[in-house]
């Protein structure tokens, strides 16, 4: 047949080529039935290969001696074509897909239909042949490179659906659609407006599968079709089921599955996996030894560090023996008044709160601190803290007695701390009234014992008992002699001595003792202290 001169070929659009047997001969055979005009009308996808592309359209004239297919309305890739009609040849094709077949007397509806409301030829009817070898409509969406709508809920009452005997897979997704159809809002009241002179004469209606509303009604019936006296009142016993879980059991079945397999891939049980702080290693090198320090008296009392080292307390002439000879190989008491000074003034800048109290924006929140002090060595060494106090901008009020005749090392201290903006006091009226931050106490001594009967004393532990406010001892006596002020810290040094349980909690400094100092005086000495200069040691 000849091609009119508005119709152009495949080849002519694109200047390209392509052959593929297969497609030929599937042609062939749709021209050597004698049966051409029965595929008019029929809706295609010709699939021409990489460089043509894929063509979608209506079959409008089959050549059976030139070998020839033309689609009219044709689609281009999923774009629709400028021209109305497109010609190919056999060996232009690579594939070629039949994607709707028009009914008796409805050869130009079905397509027209579609396109019509879609304007997407790729829309159409499938041929499924039965057992008797008549085929039967499946009017349903197929994918192609058209572009495709998604039809509305109320367009789905026109998708006219009849499954195939052969697909037996499809009854109950038919019965699932119908449902859905019926219990779509508004569907029965359009379903009976839609009466069937309305309807076309050659439209297929809807089948059902033969089963009574379908497998699916089946399924529901048989999950939820149960009467519901059969219901039991009685609510279901958790308690007894459990009990019937013998747990012992079963991880006692899994740990000998384990052990005679040789796997560990879970603990025991019984086991609980070992955890460890942030400061501590997982692997170790050797055993640890907790007690390194040893004394060569029976230790009266013991404790421990954080780390679990434990520390043993001496007696107060050990004591004085070990700085005696300290002093004697350089430490001289000014070297032990300064270190003592230092780490008690860091343990005092702790307790005051640290870095939140004690910043730029806190200028007038100055923390206030009373430094109680004797006319003594351990006067002294409270007169050194209140110095490092004051130099960190600490309010410091030093109450000191007035004396004929001071020590050296209190005349030396108190010259020092003049130099600060400390406040120095000698009578108890001069105390503050109201509660301060900080009592430190420096004012018992091991040897002198008579000062305790002093009036200015009797005073000064009324005040600090008084005033309510936390107390930190530096350097209590032991035990034995009686405190008049209950300290909630005290600082020990170097070694600590027997403290009683008015001591409060005990935190020992290092006062800088070399170890062969502690050897001389026969302590088997290993520093505790680590990386700090102060730490805290527990009663065991």
């Amino acid at each position: 047949m000849q091609v009119q001169s508005s119709i152009r070929t495949a080849r002519e659009l694109h200047g390209t080529e392509g052959i593929t047997s297969q497609a030929c001969v599937s042609l062939q055979q749709l021209c050597a039935r004698n049966m051409a005009t029965d595929w008019l009308g029929s809706i295609v996808s010709i699939n021409c290969g990489e460089s043509l592309g894929v063509y979608q359209g209506r079959v409008s004239a089959v050549d059976q001696v030139s070998q020839t297919i033309s689609l009219t309305r044709p689609f281009h890739n999923g774009v629709k074509c400028l021209v109305p009609e497109v010609t190919f040849r056999a060996g232009d094709i690579t594939e070629l897909k039949i994607l709707e077949i028009p009914g008796p007397g409805d050869s130009r509806q079905c397509g027209d239909l579609q396109q019509a409301d879609t304007g997407i030829p790729g829309v159409g009817c499938q041929v499924g042949p039965s057992q008797n070898g008549t085929g039967k409509m499946l009017k349903k969406p197929f994918s192609s490179s058209a572009p495709q709508n998604i039809p509305r809920r109320t367009d789905m009452k026109n998708q006219d659906i009849i499954i195939s005997p052969q697909q037996q897979c499809s009854k109950s997704y038919m019965d699932r659609h119908m449902e859905t159809l019926s219990q779509s809002k508004g569907f029965r009241r359009r379903h009976n407006s839609w009466s069937s002179s309305s309807r076309h004469p050659n439209q297929v209606t809807p089948k059902k599968s033969g089963l009574k509303n379908g497998q699916m009604k089946s399924k529901d019936d048989e999950c939820f079709g149960d009467d519901i006296d059969e219901i039991p009142d009685t609510d279901f016993d958790f308690e007894g089921n459990l009990a019937l879980f013998d747990k012992a059991a079963v991880f006692e079945e899994i740990e000998t599955y384990e052990r005679r397999s040789g796997t560990r891939s879970r603990g025991t049980p019984n086991e609980k996996p070992a955890r460890y702080r942030h400061d501590e290693n997982i692997l170790e090198s050797e055993p640890i030894v907790y007690r390194r320090i040893v004394v060569p008296q029976n230790a009266n009392k013991e404790f421990c560090t954080d780390s679990g080292l434990v520390v043993p307390s001496v007696s107060y002439e050990l004591h004085k023996k070990l700085l005696s000879v300290a002093e004697k190989h350089g430490l001289t008491l000014e070297r032990r008044l300064e270190m003592t000074g230092v780490c008690a003034s860091q343990m005092a800048l702790s307790l005051l709160g640290g870095p939140n109290r004690l910043n730029p924006k806190n200028v007038h929140q100055r923390p206030t601190v009373a430094l109680l002090c004797g006319p003594h060595v351990k006067g002294a060494q409270g007169i050194s803290c209140g110095r490092h106090l004051s130099n960190h901008d600490v309010h410091v009020i030093l109450f000191l007695p007035n004396f004929v005749k001071m020590l050296e090392s209190i005349t030396n201290e108190l010259n020092l701390f003049s130099k600060t903006q400390g406040q120095q006091v000698s009578s108890v009226k001069d105390l503050p009234d109201t509660p301060v931050d900080l009592v430190i106490n420096c004012l018992d001594c091991h040897e002198n014992a008579f000062l305790r009967d002093q009036p200015w004393y009797k005073a000064v532990v009324d005040w600090a008992n008084q005033n309510r406010a936390p107390v930190l001892s530096i350097d209590p006596p032991i035990s034995e002699m009686e405190q008049g002020i209950d300290a909630k810290w005290s600082l020990a040094l170097g070694l600590p001595l027997p403290l009683g349980e008015r001591a409060g909690r005990v935190y020992l400094c290092d006062i800088g003792i070399p170890q062969k100092v502690f050897q001389e005086v026969g302590i088997n000495y290993h520093s505790p202290f680590g990386c700090k200069f102060v730490i805290p040691l527990h009663s065991t």
